[in-house]
């Protein structure tokens, strides 16, 4: 597959505070578009960069553009959704000489029934030592800590201690649809579907878009963080925090929202401001 030409299609980085971002994510490596630097590349900004979604509980837009995107992750140490990661971590990719294509997927989670719509954003990703193609999956708050080889002969593969699992399969219109599965507290979950067809930034924005003002969204109802570390996954849902383990255990707690700020704060480093975390608390997410 050729990488799309169209400047439409780029990723503005160029524009990019390299040394702020490296600096964020704990970056010390070479700084070249290696098969190694992806793999470090990857695990840092997975386990540096929280997702979360709580400007739109706090009542505020999305932006996309590498500016904002700059302040929030990486000046302000916040963190945020698929779009917002892979925004971000696709200019760098780009500044550093990476070959990359977006892509969408359909999140799943085992669903049986019901289309849903693509609104996970993803990364095909080459390197200038390695003939392979690899998948990044930065923003979806739980893993995988490594590039994913887009390989029918992957399988099942652990990144860290945590397993997922790639299929090659036929979509309903005969075309190749990938499969992601991870394994978890109930067993093994397909997490989402993806087929290779280039996604350009208005593709993206569109999803932004739906994700973070359609009431069929699940990130405009409630608070929700996630925090992945090599040997425990941290969710935080509305007043429910759950604590995951790569063996496939769990433990899951319930708290007061008065308690949200310290919990963000202490267990997902995400701290707010004071008028925030007041605005969080007393929000209308309470009674909906």
């Amino acid at each position: 597959m050729s990488k799309p030409t169209d400047p439409a299609y780029h990723w503005n980085g160029a524009d990019l505070d390299l040394d702020g971002y490296l600096a964020r994510i704990g970056f010390d490596g070479e700084r070249a578009p290696t098969l190694d630097t992806l793999r470090k590349l990857v695990h840092a900004h997975t386990t540096s960069i929280p997702f979360e979604n709580l400007e739109i509980i706090l009542g505020r837009t999305i932006p996309l553009d590498l500016k904002s995107l700059q302040d929030k992750l990486i000046r302000q140490r916040r963190g945020g959704y698929c779009y917002e990661h892979v925004g971000l971590f696709a200019a760098a990719l780009e500044r550093l000489g990476f070959g990359i294509t977006a892509l969408h997927a359909r999140v799943t989670m085992g669903a049986a029934e019901g289309l849903r719509p693509a609104t996970h954003a993803l990364l095909r990703v080459t390197t200038s030592d390695d003939d392979r193609v690899w998948l990044c999956d930065v923003g979806f708050g739980a893993g995988p800590l490594a590039p994913i080889e887009l390989s029918t002969e992957v399988g099942e593969f652990t990144a860290g201690d945590w397993r997922f699992r790639l299929e090659l399969t036929r979509g309903e219109l005969d075309s190749d649809l990938w499969v992601l599965h991870q394994f978890d507290k109930d067993g093994w979950v397909d997490r989402y579907t993806f087929a290779m067809t280039p996604q350009y930034r208005i593709d993206f924005a569109v999803g932004n878009h739906f994700v973070s003002t359609s009431p069929r969204s699940p990130f405009t109802t409630r608070p929700y963080a996630q925090r992945f570390l090599p040997d425990v996954h941290r969710v935080v849902d509305g007043t429910t925090v759950v604590t995951e383990r790569p063996d496939g255990t769990s433990e899951t707690r319930q708290i007061e929202a008065t308690e949200l700020p310290k919990i963000l704060a202490e267990e997902f480093d995400i701290e707010l401001t004071e008028i925030d975390a007041a605005a969080l608390v007393a929000g209308a997410w309470r009674t909906a």
